[in-house]
């Protein structure tokens, strides 16, 4: 191999970059993680700003139809993010944005939506170890009684409350969070914990949020 080909390789080899992924395995005790390398310098990317306290009275008349969420404010911790759908791969893992989007959220394309009468809304985005993502805002701030809304077109939106927050290892897995069948809900991920040399996050942190209004 010449040494200009080399070079080739080994550029397009440090340009595939994951902040966290985010897939099935994550919640299976018997996958294999992939391995991780840093992401792209927080400076190019645009910063998470944090957002007021949501309005309670926006709540009092929620949508009753289901609808694809596209914009997402999080109570203390953004005020209007893009939510995009992404679909599943061919194995049925769960999508998730491209690895510099650390301010936007990753919904599963064709899964439940706001709205729907069972099962948990998908959600997720990226954590980054410089601190700097939508993911770190969220643990930083979001906790059990924080209002997240779901806004669609035409004005349609939805408001949740958190009612749980929990924190998994990786290993292990968490099965509910891919519910289908119990109360309509959020279910949100993101990567927490330790960062290992590999790139892999040692655990997961889950925001299970109800519908009210």
């Amino acid at each position: 191999m010449s040494r200009r080909t080399r070079w080739i390789a080994a550029a397009i080899a440090a340009a595939v970059v994951v902040a966290c992924v985010l897939g099935w395995w994550l919640l299976r005790s018997d996958a294999d993680p992939a391995p991780e390398a840093e992401p792209p310098p927080a400076s190019a990317a645009p910063t998470v700003t944090p957002g007021p306290a949501l309005a309670p009275d926006r709540c009092q008349r929620p949508t009753r139809r289901p609808f694809t969420p596209e914009r997402i404010s999080i109570d203390g911790v953004v005020e209007d993010a893009a939510v995009i759908g992404v679909p599943r791969d061919s194995r049925g893992v769960t999508g998730v944005l491209p690895e510099d989007n650390k301010v936007d959220v990753a919904w599963d394309l064709g899964g439940i939506r706001p709205g729907d009468d069972r099962g948990n809304v998908l959600l997720n985005t990226h954590t980054w170890p410089d601190g700097s993502a939508l993911g770190n805002a969220m643990l930083d701030e979001l906790r059990k009684g924080d209002l997240i809304v779901l806004h669609g077109r035409d004005g349609r939106l939805l408001c949740y409350q958190v009612a749980r927050r929990l924190e998994v290892l990786a290993a292990d897995g968490y099965k509910p969070y891919y519910g289908t069948d119990g109360p309509p809900r959020i279910a949100f991920i993101v990567c927490s914990g330790t960062r290992s040399s590999a790139g892999e996050w040692s655990h997961r942190t889950i925001w299970f949020a109800l519908p009210i209004g």
